[in-house]
């Protein structure tokens, strides 16, 4: 994977899209302190190189609906390339599971599940097993209280030298 050099201008603009993805062009420009057509042929470039996946809205579900958030530990029974592939395709077709890490450690991966209720959630986990996918074992987490779920991150921090 190649990286491409970020300067300080691309760094604002990440860093402002981050926080405000309906921010204007014109205000984006002025808020990196450029004028609109660099600030968008920048935009362009780090949509292009990927850098830039797209833009969301946070929702705030519980005020829609109950949602239970569940942080699942799982580890394959095998560990062939194929095994892992078989579990990470499978996980990728279902919209309940929003998150899917693999991880190093004592478990091949984390997996946060937003379901329903915990009902729904346990019948998602009996149709992962009926599936054979090759879960051997898995640890359920149930998240009783969100203390921070924040998506903004120091994108200046982070880039050495930026």
């Amino acid at each position: 994977m190649t990286s491409i050099k970020l300067d300080t201008i691309d760094i604002r603009i990440l860093d402002a899209i981050q926080r405000e993805g309906r921010i204007t062009k014109l205000a984006l420009a002025e808020r990196v302190g450029i004028s609109p057509t660099p600030c968008w042929t920048r935009l362009r470039r780090l949509e292009k190189a990927g850098i830039i996946t797209g833009y969301h809205a946070r929702l705030a579900l519980r005020l829609v609906t109950p949602v239970t958030t569940v942080l699942m530990e799982v580890t394959l029974g095998a560990h062939r390339q194929a095994d892992f592939d078989r579990f990470e395709r499978t996980v990728k077709t279902i919209p309940e599971i929003v998150a899917c890490w693999s991880v190093g450690g004592g478990v091949d991966y984390v997996v946060k599940v937003m379901a329903r209720d915990i009902d729904s959630y346990q019948r998602l986990v009996d149709d992962l097993l009926q599936q054979e996918i090759g879960i051997d074992r898995y640890f359920t987490y149930i998240v009783t209280k969100i203390v921070k779920d924040d998506a903004v991150l120091p994108v200046a921090d982070l880039i050495p030298d930026a």
